[in-house]
């Protein structure tokens, strides 16, 4: 529990980044919540809260998470450079590599609303293990 927990106020940090959290990042962040089996309750009080950084074990939880992050941080359609710096941030922290991440970080650009799809995230991590 202490991993969604820490998943969910990860996402929450960028949330707040601009200094505000918009309806649509916080429903956003809301279906996350429940897709993880968190509560609102429980949810509402992790924006008070300090949980430990517990990144998730698996590469593969880790690069799902990332790619969280990344919608989130484009759901306004607002990228700002502190938004971007913990992006980059958080992915060395959970262990990701960090030229795969600026991959990510500069791919999203080419798409509709900077929606990268799941598949070529995948596919820009796996590139740089070969």
């Amino acid at each position: 529990m202490n991993e969604k927990l820490s998943l969910l106020t990860d996402l929450i940090k960028l949330a707040r980044c601009d200094q505000q959290v918009r309806e649509q990042e916080y429903e956003f962040l809301l279906s996350i919540s429940k897709s993880l089996n968190v509560s609102k309750e429980e949810f509402d009080c992790l924006f008070d809260k300090y949980i430990d950084f517990c990144p998730p074990e698996s590469e593969f939880e880790r690069i799902l998470q990332y790619h969280r992050l990344v919608l989130l941080m484009n759901i306004d359609k607002d990228t700002s450079d502190k938004e971007v710096n913990y992006l980059k941030d958080i992915g060395i922290r959970m262990g990701l590599n960090p030229v795969a991440t600026n991959q990510v970080l500069n791919e999203m650009n080419k798409y509709p609303n900077k929606v990268i799809p799941p598949e070529r995230l995948i596919e820009l991590f796996r590139g740089q293990y070969n």
